[in-house]
């Protein structure tokens, strides 16, 4: 059995391994690491090696934690993430290249539409009928999106929302509440099978799915990180946060909503943050908070998402496809029975 596991924001780990009646064997971990002293490396694969195939991540992490040697240094990697590898060799876990990856950047659509379509493509790849994709939105209209367990009362103003204009909906992925508006953010979905995140953690998928995101950003110049949960930061602030979530048909959605330039004083007004705070500094807090891309590149919109579609293909491979008039059909459909009925809004009061 193979994994190579990539860190998020560290060196890559490739695993070697058999199983012979239940138990790990001939375990072999390299990669592009730094570890010191040299022998700490026989030491972790005899750690791994005679531990049951059912071996949980923990019980792994603390068989390597418990054979390093003291003063020890990993750099790039840690027993957590040895462990990851080999709960991917485990389990055959796939890659990113394993897949033939195609790219939606197509129309804008409603916001109640977007949802529709979220549920629908990862469905979709659920079952077999689309490969592997990543889609960036285009929207037609300023919106509230709370996520799916969110209270509707205690996030959203809905007067305000109302008096502005703003299309309120619910998204079937979990997180907080966010406002968007055409033109000043950017959202990207991956629809892909489960078995890419296999062996990780939602915690540590969050990262590992973003990485070619915070490698596009560090090429324009942003010092972009993953800060845990689900936030893509910089030294500036928050710039988007990520929301995901696995169906029973082996397909997962990831999707992310990055800041480029927001109306903060406009969220303040529909979004329940510190309503107490609707003072010029809650204001100035807020723009704080989700700092804007464009302050930090200097670029357009579309440069800036040019470059994340660049490295996407440069890493993964990457082909120009589209929505399907069944599956628009579809999510129109979604819309009229599901995302846009006062029931699914209000599903959590």
């Amino acid at each position: 059995m193979h994994s190579e596991y990539k860190v998020p924001g560290g060196k890559l780990l490739v695993v070697d391994l058999d199983v012979v009646e239940g138990t790990i064997v001939n375990f072999q971990l390299a990669g592009d690491f730094f570890l010191e002293p040299d022998e700490a490396l026989a030491a972790i694969n005899g750690a791994v090696n005679g531990l049951p195939e059912e071996s949980g991540s923990s019980d792994i992490t603390e068989a390597v934690q418990t054979v390093l040697p003291a003063g020890a240094m990993l750099l790039g990697f840690s027993p957590a993430s040895v462990a990851v590898a080999t709960r991917r060799a485990l389990s055959r876990a796939t890659v990113w290249t394993d897949y033939d990856w195609q790219l939606i950047h197509g129309e804008p659509y409603p916001e109640l539409l977007q949802m529709a379509l979220e549920q629908v493509l990862t469905e979709e790849v659920g079952a077999g009928h689309r490969q592997p994709t990543l889609r960036f939105w285009e929207r037609t209209e300023p919106a509230v999106v709370i996520g799916s367990f969110q209270s509707l009362k205690n996030e959203v103003d809905l007067e305000n929302a109302e008096k502005y204009g703003i299309q309120v909906a619910r998204r079937i992925t979990g997180g907080g509440a966010m406002f968007v508006e055409p033109g000043s953010f950017i959202t990207y979905s991956i629809y892909a099978p489960t078995d890419l995140v296999h062996g990780m953690s939602f915690a540590e998928s969050y990262a590992y799915l973003d990485e070619w995101a915070i490698t596009a950003l560090s090429v324009l110049g942003v010092d972009a990180y993953y800060q845990p949960l689900n936030d893509i930061a910089s030294s500036a602030g928050k710039i988007g946060g990520a929301a995901q979530k696995r169906l029973s048909t082996g397909a997962l959605l990831h999707h992310v909503t990055m800041s480029y330039d927001m109306d903060a004083e406009k969220m303040v007004q529909v979004l329940r943050i510190g309503r107490e705070k609707m003072s010029d500094k809650g204001t100035k807090s807020a723009k704080k908070r989700v700092d804007p891309l464009r302050s930090q590149t200097g670029l357009s919109r579309d440069e800036i998402m040019d470059e994340m579609v660049n490295t996407f293909r440069g890493l993964y491979g990457l082909r120009t496809g589209a929505i399907t008039s069944e599956e628009l059909a579809r999510a129109e459909q979604l819309v009229v029975e599901k995302f846009g009925t006062e029931e699914w809004l209000h599903r959590v009061p």
